[in-house]
């Protein structure tokens, strides 16, 4: 009998926090989808899941996918509790974001208790510290997911900030791996061509972020 107790408490503490990580399908990011509508954390984290699975096999550099796709279904969770904040966002929440990210990765680690709850601990603090070759993967991957959305996305529907983006977020966490630079410069590319159409100057742009003082630096 206690044993059937114990499980049963230990069922009703997942399903607690199943209830707690549905939160990400209602949190919405500054990303919108084809259709218009803004994008959740929970979908970016699905399309980011998908594409680990689909770059993964082209990969120079060896990745656990297993452990890579664990990062990738974690790094966000946090945002249940603490929320989404646009990347270029200049704000007090911004400034406190991971102050606010680690307590409630803190508060997760207890509620879920050991073991489940450390592991996603432990899971969120390597996808922070991107120095795992399955973290650097992932981190790639929270960058490129970002930019993919954006150009499936109205053009309407970027911001200044984000026209600067797509020279200045993904090069960096991406240079690590050939097969993961191909891939941004692929990416990077496809937003080229939307910008084109949309009569964006590539050439202005791209000389503004070459200005230490412009107004697209700092970005």
């Amino acid at each position: 009998m206690a044993a059937d107790t114990d499980l049963g408490r230990q069922a009703q503490v997942l399903l607690d926090f199943l209830a707690t990580s549905e939160r990400l399908k209602l949190e919405l990011r500054h990303s919108w989808l084809s259709n218009g509508r803004q994008e959740s954390v929970a979908e970016h984290c699905w399309q980011m899941a998908l594409m680990a699975m689909l770059l993964h096999p082209h990969l120079t550099l060896p990745v656990d996918l297993g452990h890579a796709l664990k990062l990738v279904l974690v790094h966000d969770l946090v945002e249940a509790e603490a929320g989404d904040v646009p990347f270029f966002e200049q704000s007090e929440r911004k400034a406190t974001k991971h102050q606010r990210e680690l307590q409630a990765a803190r508060n997760m680690r207890a509620a879920l208790g050991a073991p489940t709850g450390d592991e996603i601990f432990t899971l969120w603090q390597e996808f922070e510290a991107r120095t795992t070759p399955a973290a650097k993967f992932a981190a790639a991957l929270d960058h490129l997911e970002v930019q993919v959305q954006h150009n499936l996305a109205p053009f309407e529907s970027w911001t200044e900030h984000e026209l600067a983006l797509v020279y200045t977020k993904m090069d960096l966490p991406c240079s690590f791996d050939p097969f993961l630079a191909a891939f941004c410069a692929a990416v990077k590319a496809q937003a080229e061509v939307k910008m084109q159409a949309a009569g964006v100057d590539l050439a202005a742009l791209q000389d503004r972020l070459r200005q230490p003082t412009g107004s697209c630096s700092g970005i």
